[in-house]
């Protein structure tokens, strides 16, 4: 087991700290220089088309299940989980806090990306049994015929499945019990993980089996929800210590290209490291590139391809510019970097500095919130591609098993299971990576042929 666990970790390290980097931030490169910075000169409407129709009132036009809000509120939810609290100081602490700069720069890339997988996945949408659902596997089979393709969507299908549905959601049911139980025990109350597991997989089965209008409704909820809680909990810390954010400010610049002369020559962190970190746990986080989002996506009802591709963008830029941001500047501004601590503990420190006695339960709710949330969005995400495998007969029978190891992973913390999960999350983005190289002249077409008709429509108002 040792053996099997060590070989996985080599190959998921070489993965994301090689090839990913490179797949990825060269296909986010490459489309916000086809697409001329869409994510900049279309910033404004892709806010337009998320929060637009919850103001005006109007129904979202177009064919499928969720409105413009709740697909970007379902990709929300599956981006943010424990990578927004864990996975910036694991950054942090790796790669130094020059490490977030280049996060910053994959995300600002991972905006473009994520625009042409939203588009794809709307131009490539089908109805099947009356339910409009789509994914990588659809534009995958659009990409490369024949074989090929086939044998391309079924890799991307087993990979998410295992990846996200069973060894994913394993890895967030066992964050939850992990905070949950540091929180009860440092107070002396004994809280047996499996209580907290039971409790998880049964809040999670009865979404799972309510459908993906149930989802919907849930997630469009919960997501601003935990999303305002964590936002006002982590301003108001870094407000707190306000005077440091200009020096934290300058560790994040000067660290990303000197990173000795932040930590200090001792820390061994050099800017290597730094772009590795920080670009490999943003990546990690948005998900943009990974064939995730593009599930929810796919559902919208939107306009038209376009109009979902700049709703996406909005996804990205919450987890993280917002999001992600507010836990990196709560650990720099308090300076619980120096703690010692690691992980979310580190996180815990931070809110604890100004917060005595109760960071560790805020940082826990939100975790569970977090979590939580990724679980749901992961569950459908896998079913899309269950269905796609197996038919309908077996979806049940899927989101049983889902719920099987939520329980299992709440109470066994088993490295092999982390990394198998980093490993198949990396390998699934090599069919999809390959789908959107291949259709980038179809997204260009697609961008150009409705925002040519926009500036028409706009010019006779």
């Amino acid at each position: 087991m040792d053996l099997l666990n060590q070989v996985i970790t080599n190959a998921s390290n070489y993965l994301w700290n090689v090839v990913l980097i490179v797949l990825l931030c060269g296909t986010g490169v490459y489309y916000t220089i086809r697409l001329r910075f869409v994510q900049v000169r279309k910033f404004k409407e892709g806010l337009i088309q998320v929060f637009g129709h919850m103001i005006s009132g109007d129904k979202a036009e177009g064919e499928g299940e969720m409105t413009p809000f709740q697909s970007v509120a379902t990709a929300i939810a599956a981006q943010v989980g424990t990578g927004n609290l864990t996975g910036a100081a694991t950054a942090l602490l790796s790669g130094g806090p020059g490490a977030i700069f280049w996060m910053w720069v994959s995300a600002f890339f991972g905006m473009s990306t994520i625009y042409a997988e939203a588009v794809l996945a709307q131009e490539y949408k089908t109805v099947e049994n009356g339910e409009v659902t789509g994914g990588p596997v659809y534009y995958i089979r659009a990409a490369f015929t024949g074989k090929f393709g086939r044998f391309l969507a079924g890799c991307f299908a087993v990979f998410i499945i295992v990846a996200l549905g069973f060894c994913g959601n394993m890895v967030q049911s066992n964050s939850i019990g992990s905070a949950f139980v540091q929180v009860f025990s440092s107070r002396g109350i004994p809280v047996p993980p499996l209580a907290i597991g039971l409790v998880i997989a049964a809040a999670a089965a009865f979404i799972f089996l309510g459908g993906v209008n149930r989802l919907a409704s849930v997630v469009e909820k919960m997501v601003p929800f935990m999303a305002g809680i964590y936002i006002i909990g982590s301003l108001i810390l870094i407000l707190l210590h306000a005077g440091q954010i200009p020096q934290a400010l300058r560790m994040i610049l000067v660290g990303a290209f000197s990173p000795q002369a932040v930590v200090g020559a001792g820390a061994g962190i050099t800017v290597r490291e730094a772009i590795r970190y920080g670009v490999a746990r943003g990546l990690f986080s948005n998900e943009a590139g990974m064939g995730s989002t593009p599930h929810a996506h796919a559902r919208a009802k939107a306009k038209n391809p376009h109009q979902q591709g700049l709703a996406a963008m909005i996804s990205v830029f919450i987890d993280t510019f917002v999001i992600l941001n507010l836990t990196v500047f709560s650990i720099l501004t308090t300076g619980a970097i120096e703690s010692g601590m690691e992980g979310t503990a580190l996180t815990q420190a931070a809110f604890d500095t100004s917060f005595s006695g109760l960071g560790d339960i805020f940082v826990a709710v939100c975790l569970l919130f977090f979590a939580f949330s990724t679980i749901l969005g992961w569950h459908f995400f896998g079913l899309v591609n269950v269905k796609y495998l197996l038919g309908d007969k077996v979806c049940r029978l899927y989101s049983l098993l889902v719920v099987a190891f939520v329980v299992i992973g709440s109470v066994l913390k088993v490295n092999l299971v982390w990394n198998l999960s980093d490993f198949f999350n990396g390998l699934m983005v090599i069919p999809n990576a390959l789908a959107l190289w291949a259709l980038s002249g179809q997204v260009v077409k697609i961008n150009r042929k409705y925002q040519n008709a926009s500036a028409a429509e706009s010019q006779k108002k």
